[in-house]
């Protein structure tokens, strides 16, 4: 009897501090999206109450008269177009250091590691005169290519980690049939780091779209604003023209797509992680 009460309390012990954290994480979410259906009037008379309606308006509002609506689609651009090209670059070159083995391939890869060191903000001015140089400045393509060298270093560190695990004799068998490099790479060896690709892309995929400051220095129209510069004028302009509840709309909106993919991958994004620790 007595172990069955410790035990309870070493649960409580952990739980209720981790219950209490929860609370405090979700509360102003929940309290964002309340606000997202109420009006001005019941923003000010009633801020932490429920909306009397569950009134879309705002969300029509923010999507229409506030750009919402093509920040969103440039902010999916990016992300999937940046992520797609962080993993062009990075499986190749991961598998390259990994099971080539060529000279310098460790002196290769601890450069990368390094370059996970190097703070992204002394890259910013350099990047902005080269862009201006080659006349690439206010471009959502040139965007996520620099968004997808950025992310290379991670994406190899861990997709290394991954091929270290798979088998070396899955490629020998591959490459006794006549199975070229590549094919090996594309035929064998990615299939079987499913998990590890997985882990990758979403973690890049939501680290682009939650991006600013980039976005903020090589983006210079309202036409190709990313939803977090969209999101920043917003907020500006909510200050004179009250417009909370289209604020509160808007930021629905660009933590909804996050919130959905982290609850659909979230076994895949926790297992890839431990996985690739364990393999590394």
């Amino acid at each position: 009897m007595t172990q069955k009460i410790s035990k309870l309390l070493m649960k409580s012990v952990i739980r209720i501090p981790l219950i209490v954290w929860s609370l405090i994480v979700l509360y102003p979410i929940i309290w964002m999206f309340l606000g997202a259906f109420k009006s001005n009037g019941e923003i000010f008379a009633s801020p932490w109450g429920l909306p009397e309606t569950f009134n879309f308006g705002n969300f029509i509002t923010a999507w229409t008269d506030y750009n919402i609506g093509s920040s969103f689609l440039n902010s999916l651009l990016v992300t999937v177009l940046g992520t797609v090209l962080c993993l062009v670059f990075a499986i190749p070159t991961s598998y390259a250091i990994e099971r080539i083995k060529f000279r310098s391939s460790k002196i290769l890869f601890n450069t990368y590691l390094s370059a996970m060191m190097i703070p992204m903000v002394l890259g910013w001015i350099p990047l902005f005169f080269l862009l201006l140089k080659f006349n690439m400045l206010d471009n959502l393509w040139a965007l996520s290519l620099i968004y997808a060298v950025t992310q290379i270093p991670f994406s190899i560190f861990i997709l290394t980690s991954f091929m270290s695990g798979i088998p070396r004799e899955l490629e020998e068998a591959a490459a006794i049939d006549g199975m070229s490099q590549y094919g090996i790479l594309l035929k064998v060896v990615t299939p079987l780091m499913t998990t590890g690709i997985i882990t990758v892309s979403i973690m890049n995929a939501v680290t682009f779209w939650n991006e600013y400051f980039m976005a903020l220095i090589f983006l210079q129209t309202d036409g190709n604003y990313t939803l977090g510069l969209a999101m920043d004028l917003m907020n500006r302009e909510a200050q004179y023209t009250n417009a909370w509840g289209a604020l509160f709309a808007g930021l629905s909106i660009a933590i909804i797509p996050v919130m959905i993919i982290y609850a659909i991958f979230q076994r895949w994004i926790v297992k890839g992680m431990m996985e690739g620790a364990l393999k590394g």
